[in-house]
């Protein structure tokens, strides 16, 4: 019996044996970045999530503490109904199987999905001051080694990219710029990964809000940009700019951390979303190369796009860009070609 299977095996006899279910079926429900696994779970009369975390691998009292912050907040995340911390097994509330990427993939109608979910965002960022000072600060280090898996898993092991000294010094200055831009805006409670794979299309209390457990207390600009430049699907610069306009209404209205000036804070927003997007890129070329898992692959060519538009757009980024106009954006494609090529090849 592989670990998969003893793992299965576990969790089945955790529902039947000691939650005392009547289980008719269980089916993979989906997956994630992590070795986190999710299971729906079929009973006479509910369904239910089971969230399998191997210890080891996974810890899910971060998910726990996090669940509790939320859903006093009136986020609806999923209910906890049951919990094994020591084994790693939780026992989630069902919130269907219709994310927010899909939706929007099938024509549903963007103006209500991103109302509801800039709400809930509003919600967790006027609401949850206190929340907020529970949670790990995003800080110089962790917004320095985020960036920091750009130049080593993206320029040099997917594009094969060697930088100069003097290239590698224009990086270090340009991520010391955004640390910089980062740290001067306003903290709050930053869910990390809100964006549309993490939100669920729901009946009540839309959006159903997933996958929070590495929240942080950081800049006010950081889940606004994951939602309106998410690196799944992308929305012309005068509607995001709209957006980001309407929301900051939202947030003046109650106090909240508004900036000096409307063109303040689509400055938060663009320079946390080149950090958000330098991250990524390391992120999802790692996931190929120690993970095996190439899929990701394909959202490179829109998160890279998103940092070239803004190094555009700001005089402090403009070496960045350069380099980028220069070394990264021919290579991609050739990259991304040779990465689908070995993917393809069996084990």
């Amino acid at each position: 019996m592989n670990d998969s299977d003893a793992r299965r095996a576990l969790l089945e006899g955790w529902l039947s044996r000691e939650l005392g279910l009547h289980v008719r079926a269980i089916e993979p429900a989906s997956s994630d970045a992590s070795f986190r696994r999710y299971f729906r779970v079929m009973c006479d009369r509910h369904t239910y999530i089971v969230m399998d975390a191997p210890p080891g691998k996974e810890d899910v009292r971060p998910y726990l503490r996090v669940t509790g912050l939320l859903e006093p907040l009136a986020v609806h995340v999923p209910h906890v109904y049951e919990a094994d911390v020591d084994r790693g097994l939780l026992l989630l509330e069902d919130l269907g199987g219709t994310h927010y990427l899909a939706r929007l993939a099938g024509g549903g109608d963007a103006q209500r999905l991103y109302g509801d979910a800039l709400e809930t965002l509003a919600r967790i960022q006027l609401r949850g001051a206190e929340a907020a000072k529970q949670l790990p600060a995003y800080d110089r280090g962790p917004l320095l080694r985020e960036m920091a898996l750009m130049p080593e898993w993206f320029l040099g092991r997917h594009l094969a990219i060697e930088l100069p000294a003097g290239e590698r010094r224009m990086l270090e200055a340009a991520f010391e710029f955004l640390i910089r831009e980062a740290l001067a805006q306003p903290q709050v409670l930053v869910h990390r990964d809100y964006h549309s794979r993490n939100l669920m299309v729901v009946a009540e209390g839309n959006p159903g809000v997933l996958d929070f457990q590495d929240a942080v207390r950081g800049p006010v600009g950081y889940d606004l940009v994951s939602l309106l430049k998410d690196c799944y699907i992308s929305w012309p610069r005068e509607r995001v700019t709209g957006w980001v306009s309407g929301y900051r209404e939202r947030l003046k209205c109650e106090g909240g951390p508004v900036g000096a000036d409307a063109a303040e804070f689509l400055r938060w927003f663009d320079l946390i979303g080149v950090q958000r997007h330098l991250k990524v890129l390391g992120i999802f070329a790692r996931l190929w190369y120690r993970d095996g898992k190439s899929g990701y692959l394909r959202d490179l060519p829109l998160t890279l796009q998103y940092v070239r538009d803004t190094c555009r757009r700001y005089a402090q980024l403009g070496e960045l860009s350069e380099l980028l106009e220069r070394r990264v954006v021919a290579e991609l494609p050739r990259a991304n070609e040779r990465a689908a090529a070995q993917a393809m090849q069996p084990s």
